[in-house]
């Protein structure tokens, strides 16, 4: 089990992670997510002892990572892909690993086959591609058959095959009873993929609970339901029946209307009761991204602007029409609509010179709902002796 507590990092006057305090416990696939520079890839490097936490702990079976014996045997990690040595063979690569933590030669063939990596074994890495190198750093996270794994994006460059796999491995090396940590942008992968989750944002907590609750509480659920096309009357009569039972409806593009606060059931009733009849009633429920864009929204520090393109359009020949505009894709679709709109304004938090860089510590979050060392050069690197 990995477990923080009081955890704080600061570089000079910037505050990358303040007071961070949570478990990640095995038998289960934890995702860590939070946007860009909100301290998960710190954190990471703090649980692996490459960086000292400037307060609080973090151990791993109770113990910091410098304090673990042969830790390569107790904990696999794969932070970069790219970081191994481009002359080196694959199986040259992992061998350096294995000897360097007394693991057997034989135990590299068998991480090559597990991760695919067979038929480019003597080939040097800086031929790999991305996809490639990142299946050889998962390699090398196996190469102690580890009991703690963390993995910092490990599907990146990965084809959908390769997707797949990366999944299917990270809930059977949980389903063994092993700490899995995952850090992941891809919250499609992440729905898939974990059971539990850690949001972080700014370098503070934002959100530790299971997937199901993650979404329940940072998101609304709403029913879709369409009456006969044309039928503006019956449409109007349902609406005047749903409204008066205290649901919230509201008219989508399609047609179609988007009740939130009545159950399906009771919907179904209504509309029966008001002799209405009714072509669909489907239920919606958000998604992870949904609901993880509506809680870390105040916590993005990156915000695009809108290309303005001042000058540089040219002016249309008389008598031209002017191109209409891009629609978004899914618009108008059944079932899209767009994200929540914040809680309270999506402002980024305003924070004194020097403060850890988000909310107060015991301020309430306004968007939750509820209260491996360097490598150095040996005799393997001459490759042409083997």
């Amino acid at each position: 089990m990995i477990e923080a507590v009081g955890l704080t990092k600061r570089y000079g006057a910037k505050t990358a992670v303040y007071n961070l305090s949570f478990q990640v416990r095995p038998g289960t696939v934890t995702g860590f997510l939070g946007p860009n520079g909100s301290g998960k890839s710190t954190t990471m490097r703090m649980i692996l002892g490459l960086d000292q936490p400037t307060t609080g702990q973090v151990t791993i079976g109770g113990y910091p990572y410098r304090k673990l014996p042969n830790a390569p045997r107790q904990v696999g990690a794969l932070l970069d892909a790219k970081a191994v040595h481009g002359g080196r063979h694959a199986r040259n690569h992992l061998l350096c690993l294995a000897q360097l933590s007394g693991i057997p030669a034989r135990r590299v063939d068998e991480v090559l086959g597990v991760v695919g990596l067979q038929e480019v074994a003597k080939k040097r890495s800086k031929g790999f591609s991305l996809g490639m190198g990142q299946r050889l750093g998962i390699a090398a996270a196996l190469l102690g058959d580890p009991q703690v794994l963390l993995f910092d994006e490990p599907v990146n460059g990965l084809d959908p095959e390769g997707i797949l796999w990366v999944r299917n491995l990270m809930k059977s090396l949980a389903a063994e009873g092993r700490t899995v940590f995952v850090s992941s942008h891809l919250m499609s992968e992440m729905a898939l993929t974990a059971e539990h989750l850690i949001v972080i944002g700014r370098g503070q907590m934002l959100a530790d609970m299971s997937v199901k609750d993650f979404i329940s509480h940072n998101s609304a659920d709403f029913a879709r339901v369409r009456v006969p096309e044309g039928d503006v009357q019956q449409r109007e009569k349902l609406s005047a029946a749903l409204s008066e039972a205290g649901g919230q409806v509201m008219p989508e593009q399609d047609g179609a209307l988007r009740v939130t606060g009545l159950p399906l059931p009771r919907i179904s009733d209504l509309a029966h009761g008001a002799d209405v009849r009714v072509w669909e009633l489907s239920p919606h429920q958000a998604s992870l991204e949904e609901a993880y864009m509506r809680m870390t929204q105040g916590a993005v520090d990156y915000r695009s602007t809108v290309d303005q393109r001042a000058g540089l359009q040219q002016q249309l020949p008389p008598g031209a029409m002017p191109q209409p505009p891009m629609p978004v894709p899914g618009q108008g679709q059944p079932g899209w609509y767009a994200p929540p709109p914040p809680q309270q304004g999506g402002q980024p938090f305003a924070m004194p010179q020097g403060a850890p860089q988000g909310p107060p510590q015991g301020t309430p979050n306004p968007y939750a709902a509820a209260p491996a060392p360097e490598m150095t050069k040996s005799a393997n690197d001459n490759e042409d002796a083997r």
